[in-house]
């Protein structure tokens, strides 16, 4: 039973993002997304959204299913370690 808790717990901090990577990386994204959580200009918030939901924006943007030129480039730099790091960290800003 322990050695289960122990690979369970270890999955679990694999696939959540490090949230210190996440802040390190998120210089770039309130350049134009507010820290505060709050709409400017038309540049959505991203503060407090659920890491699935920003992974699955930001998937899109990579992929170029959703047309926004900066974020295409942007998106399409990151890997998916990073994106869930930038996840976790935006989450945690509540």
């Amino acid at each position: 039973m322990l050695a289960l808790l122990l690979v369970t717990s270890h999955v679990q901090s694999v696939s959540a993002g490090d949230r210190e990577l996440g802040q390190y990386l998120s210089s770039e994204c309130v350049t134009c997304h507010q820290i505060t959580g709050k709409a400017i200009e038309g540049v959505p918030p991203i503060v407090g959204w659920p890491e699935d939901q920003f992974e699955a924006v930001m998937k899109s943007y990579k992929e170029k299913e959703r047309d926004n030129p900066v974020m295409q480039n942007i998106a399409g730099r990151l890997k998916a370690e990073d994106i869930a790091a930038l996840a976790t960290y935006f989450r945690e800003l509540r």
